[in-house]
């Protein structure tokens, strides 16, 4: 009030003469502010009066609501916790020697900035179900049990939880109540989905069990149809065949070897191979060799007789057809033993001097040998044939065979593999849940949170300064306004 009083005596100094000349100039000169100028002094006690009953009924208005907050509101205590967010991510990879391999992967929880996973367990904690499980752990109505404050913090995996109680005890129940109903969620919520995901690779699993059955069904009745085993045993065959066939040339270039020889032989001796064997039986014939000598005496005689004497002489007739006779003979035994013609057996040389005899036992063997080798090449020859009629039947189902062996083999490894990651797909239960660790259990509080005593009495200060100095403002008003209109008419003069 004595700022007020200073104010108002330094702006009202000779506020009378002041007044009555600006009023006088507003008559004369036409001022256009003459509405803003201040009427007749009052009693300086009487406006005192009426500052200081605004002055108390702001103060009543400020201090009675927080007079009355800080002592009807029952205090209120918080305890906080925090939950963390590892960031790395897992891997698992398992090898099945023979069978294949099953991999497990999980990415980071923030490997993909779609999806934030504080975000997702922060409206997990806030939801009603974790607040109705945490109220039947405590044995409250849902109503009671406030909502938790979530704080996330940026740039980081923490999540900071704050649950109010009306005792520090309290509070820190509800908080670990909280926590509690959260982990259980979370658990369900990962058993619920390694359910699902086992029950997707269970008829999935059953999907590919059929196939290998189906798969095995079709290569047992080909095995029993074709004897094979595996395609191993087809290739074996065709590279017996493959074998066999070089064989079969083989025999074939001696049988035309072989031919060829005897066909100069035959040639040689103007004899075939099936007759020469007869004459050579015939040449080791011990009555025709008999004959052959007589003959051959008579032969000889009959030259020394031409020798002597004429060719009508009685000796050298009669030496001639002891000759003939011979040489008749020797035909019709030849012809007996041999079963040539006479025009053949006469065309023969019938002596077995010489090599004739071994050339007819060289074309004999030959023969024989020739035979041996077409013999041969013909079971050869119809062996690779028939090897060849087979394996044109049961290439198709050799190939058939394969063909189910390697779907087979397929369907096995993935079967297999669809076993082994289904197994392995139950360690990794945090792939779309991360895990979550406590980082800060719920605290016990020291002081309560509320009320804020210290914040609500320095609001309330901080409101009556404002009203003082707008009571400050309103005291001198109308001496700052006559000091400014007296400055500007000063200027003007």
């Amino acid at each position: 009030m004595a700022f007020l009083a200073a104010s108002s005596k330094i702006f009202g100094k000779n506020e009378a003469t002041k007044v009555s000349l600006k009023q006088s100039k507003a008559v004369n000169n036409g001022y256009p502010n003459a509405q803003f100028l201040p009427r007749k002094p009052r009693n300086f006690f009487w406006r005192c009066s009426r500052y200081t009953t605004f002055f108390l009924m702001w103060c009543a208005g400020i201090w009675m609501p927080i007079f009355t907050y800080l002592t009807t509101t029952p205090p209120k205590y918080t305890s906080q916790m925090a939950l963390i967010l590892p960031g790395s991510g897992a891997s698992a990879s398992v090898n099945l020697e023979s069978i294949g391999q099953a991999s497990s992967y999980a990415s980071s929880a923030f490997a993909t900035d779609s999806v934030s996973p504080t975000q997702t367990y922060k409206r997990l904690i806030t939801a009603n179900r974790i607040r109705l499980a945490a109220a039947l752990s405590l044995d409250l109505p849902v109503t009671e049990l406030p909502a938790p404050v979530i704080d996330l913090v940026d740039q980081t995996g923490l999540i900071r939880v704050q649950m109010k109680g009306p005792s520090a005890q309290e509070a820190q129940l509800r908080a670990e109540a909280i926590l509690q109903a959260f982990q259980s969620e979370l658990t369900l919520l990962r058993n619920d989905e390694l359910s699902m995901r086992e029950q997707s690779a269970v008829s999935a699993i059953e999907e590919y069990r059929s196939s290998v059955a189906a798969t095995r069904i079709d290569i047992d009745r080909l095995q029993q149809e074709t004897g094979f085993l595996s395609k191993d045993q087809f290739s074996a065959q065709v590279r017996d065949n493959d074998a066999l066939r070089v064989l079969t040339e083989n025999a074939q270039a001696r049988l035309l070897e072989k031919t060829a020889y005897v066909s100069a032989l035959e040639a040689t001796l103007g004899l075939p191979a099936a007759k020469a064997a007869r004459v050579l039986n015939l040449y080791s014939d011990n009555n025709y060799l008999t004959y052959v000598k007589d003959a051959s005496d008579k032969a000889a005689l009959l030259t020394e007789m031409r020798s002597h004497y004429g060719s009508q002489h009685p000796r050298v007739l009669e030496a001639k057809a002891q000759h003939d006779l011979a040489q008749g003979t020797l035909v019709t035994i030849a012809v007996a033993r041999t079963g040539l013609t006479e025009p053949e057996v006469i065309g023969l040389e019938m002596s077995q001097r010489g090599d004739r005899t071994a050339l007819l036992a060289d074309l004999v063997r030959a023969e024989a040998e020739r035979q041996g080798a077409n013999a041969e090449y013909q079971t050869l020859h119809k062996r690779c044939l028939e090897e060849r009629q087979k394996l044109e039947i049961i290439a198709p189902m050799a190939a058939r065979l394969e063909d189910l062996q390697r779907d087979f083999r397929v369907s096995e490894a993935v079967f297999t593999s669809a076993i082994a990651r289904g197994q392995s797909s139950k360690i990794d239960v945090y792939a779309s849940y991360p895990l979550v660790q406590v980082l800060e259990a719920p605290s016990l509080p020291l002081k309560p949170s509320s009320p804020r005593r210290m914040l609500t009495i320095a609001a309330g200060v901080a409101a009556t300064l404002c009203v003082m100095v707008a009571l400050a403002m309103g005291w001198a008003r109308f001496g700052m306004i006559n000091w400014l209109i007296a400055r500007r008419e000063e200027r003007s003069a």
